[in-house]
């Protein structure tokens, strides 16, 4: 996620890789034997088999032949809209989709109407806040099913300052000239999450106004704690929180998850960006942020707030990389950083239970030549006590995965002491393991993937779906089975089968579901079902759903580069698991120019989809006719979904029903 255009944004973009201003991780060094030993052919053509298409630049395009296969023997039963860029959003015939609300629209009950032009910290505190990602729901009261009335909980992950403020003047190292204290201020109370309690009446979904679950969560004024093995440690401690168990705010909440007892996990991803400063090469926590990328001077925090000066506040930078635990119920609680699961650049937290009881979480650290991970609990869950649940995340076993190129992999430990876990490494403790993820599973030597984002088991088969989204700078000597292909711009997707259909099992067995871009286009070297319409096909899978049915959904992300991608807007894609068909996607909503789709989310029923429209206007929009410049507040490429001068774009939660009421995609 956060594919910003570095064209456009300078250092903070990221020219369709995440993090692109990150040091490539140094261990990402597979052999050209791992390219000869790639399997080929595990299973035959009609269940998925794939070859190293990409390791030939001129290799044929690329379709799994589907015998008697049909497209309109899909299970995704509605009229496939077509690719295309416009200034609005699409969805298939038969449904509608209207916006839920909006950034600057009214959540905590004093909240002011939004003003563009008059913008204050204290009102954005109130307000729902930018760039609107994960989407959870939880029907109401707490363990039923409905799906008519519930809260929703929302993620807000950066903010596009051209777009949400006027008159910034140039931008340089430390972002646009005209960027004031109280701007920045605007930004950090723009970002973290937003609960909101909704309610479906006559067909139509709204936000119950004024309700007892409203709250903003911010980087301004929310407090959280720390937990589990990196809570108090020396290297956490900082002069506001001398302890090491408190903290203010969330940053960069991309996608999370849900858990079974009402809570909503929320990931922080590229934390790097906020921190600016230059530690000197002798500092103990050096290495440490190098390997992450800190300082990102993405922003101009650290010009007003030290914490974000890491040369002022050395570790406040540790303190942010976690999956939060947030309880939606309770205005009062105090969100939770889980550091158990491990620090990185978080895209997901989704949760399954196992078999035996016990919580596994799969998640994804969204950076080139980064890593998949799972964190499986202690503890069971007890389905009659919600209060037992509530500390599960603070004790297990953290993993990272190795993927070899047989088809099978396995799922290292993250524990300190054993392997080169030691002292002997640096690694003092849990805590240290924990605080410098990557590093442990770097010694580890787990497989280097290309952008591992949105990680979902499916509750239905118990198959692990992965969205690889893309890795430009893979070179072809780096390629590998899971990985393969050279300077990838378009993506992937892996199915992954746990042994023993054990979410907890140690080994695996995995296959590539769609290598994804364009089939007609030889150089891309994509795999699709052949039953895969000229709109069916899409690139940089980011985000996934699954339904109650065990169909799976896709949202892509293509970033700043949309015309070199696939030449349309991002949206959401059916594809096909099973039968005859898997393989074949068929598209169902398209996004306005320039924005991502984030966060689908359907009610317990089916019949209602949400979905998070992120950033319109800003990624990529120059490189389309009738969208020759890059957006300004003054001057966007689109001003959806107000469509009103003056009024700018604004990241919305967009709400998806069929006319007839019935469940969605049958």
């Amino acid at each position: 996620m956060d594919n910003r255009d570095i064209s456009m944004f300078g250092n903070k973009g990221e020219a369709f890789e995440a993090a692109d201003d990150t040091p490539i991780n140094p261990t990402a060094t597979p052999t050209l034997g791992d390219i000869i030993n790639t399997r080929f052919g595990r299973r035959d053509a009609i269940r998925g088999a794939l070859a190293v298409s990409a390791i030939s630049a001129t290799a044929a395009p690329m379709l799994l032949k589907s015998g008697q296969a049909r497209a309109e023997d899909s299970r995704y039963v509605f009229s496939e809209i077509e690719h295309g860029v416009d200034e609005t959003h699409h969805v298939a015939e038969g449904y509608t989709a209207n916006v839920l609300i909006r950034w600057g629209d009214p959540v905590e009950a004093d909240a002011p109407e939004f003003d563009p032009m008059n913008q204050t910290p204290d009102a954005q505190e109130m307000q729902f806040g930018y760039n609107n990602d994960f989407i959870g729901y939880v029907g109401l009261p707490l363990g039923s099913d409905n799906s008519e009335h519930g809260v929703l909980f929302v993620n807000h992950e950066y903010t596009n300052e051209e777009v949400m403020f006027p008159g910034l003047g140039k931008q340089d190292n430390a972002g646009f000239t005209g960027m004031t204290r109280d701007l920045v201020d605007i930004e950090m109370s723009a970002h973290g999450c937003s609960v909101i309690e909704v309610r479906k009446e006559g067909g139509t979904w709204s936000v119950v106004p004024e309700s007892e679950y409203a709250r903003r969560i911010t980087m301004r004024t929310t407090w959280m704690e720390l937990s589990g093995p990196a809570a108090g440690h020396d290297r956490m401690k900082t002069p506001a929180d001398p302890s090491g168990s408190r903290v203010i705010g969330t940053i960069n909440n991309c996608a999370g998850g849900q858990t079974p007892w009402g809570t909503f996990l929320t990931a922080e991803e590229n934390f790097h960006g906020y921190f600016w400063g230059d530690l000197d090469a002798g500092h103990p926590e050096f290495e440490n942020y190098d390997r992450y990328g800190v300082p990102g001077n993405w922003y101009a925090w650290g010009k007003f707030h030290d914490r974000f000066d890491i040369n002022a506040v050395p570790n406040e930078a540790n303190r942010f990389g976690w999956i939060v635990e947030v309880d939606p119920l309770d205005r009062n609680s105090v969100p939770k950083k889980r550091t158990a699961m491990g620090r990185a650049k978080h895209e997901n937290a989704e949760m399954i239970v196992n078999g035996d009881g016990r919580v596994v979480v799969y998640t994804g650290d969204d950076q080139r030549f980064e890593y998949l991970y799972k964190f499986v609990s202690d503890g069971t869950y007890n389905a009659d006590d919600r209060a037992a649940n509530m500390d599960l995340l603070d004790s297990g076993t953290l993993y990272v995965a190795r993927f070899d190129a047989d088809g099978t992999g396995e799922w290292l430990a993250l524990t300190h002491g054993e392997g080169p876990l030691t002292a002997e490494n640096g690694l003092d403790s849990q805590a240290d393991v924990v605080i410098e993820t990557r590093k442990s599973a770097d010694l580890l030597g787990a497989t280097p993937m290309d952008r591992p984002e949105d990680v979902e088991p499916n509750p239905v088969t118990n198959k692990i779906y992965v969205n690889l989204t893309n890795n430009t700078r893979r070179n072809p000597e780096d390629v590998d089975a899971a990985n393969p292909r050279a300077e990838n711009a378009w993506g992937q997707i892996i199915e992954i089968t746990q042994d023993g259909d054990d979410h907890a099992a140690t080994t695996f067995t995995w296959e590539i579901l769609v290598q994804c871009g364009d089939p007609a286009d030889a150089e891309v070297g994509a795999i699709w079902n052949s039953a895969t319409s000229e709109n069916g096909w899409f690139s940089c899978p980011d985000n996934m759903a699954v339904d109650g049915k065990g169909r799976l959904w896709i949202t892509t992300d293509q970033g700043g580069s949309w015309s070199r991608v696939s030449g349309s807007a991002d949206g959401v894609w059916g594809l096909e698991t099973d039968g005859e068909l898997r393989g074949t996607g068929k598209m169902f909503f398209r996004v306005p120019v320039g924005a991502e789709m984030c966060g689908p989310r359907f009610t317990p029923d089916d019949r209602t989809l949400f979905v998070a429209v992120q950033h319109p206007a800003t990624d990529g929009t120059s490189a389309f006719p009738g969208f020759e410049r890059n957006s300004t507040f003054e001057d966007p490429a689109t001003r959806w979904p107000d469509f009103q001068d003056g009024v700018p774009p604004r990241p919305s939660v967009v709400v998806i029903t069929k006319d007839d009421g019935g469940e969605i995609g049958v």
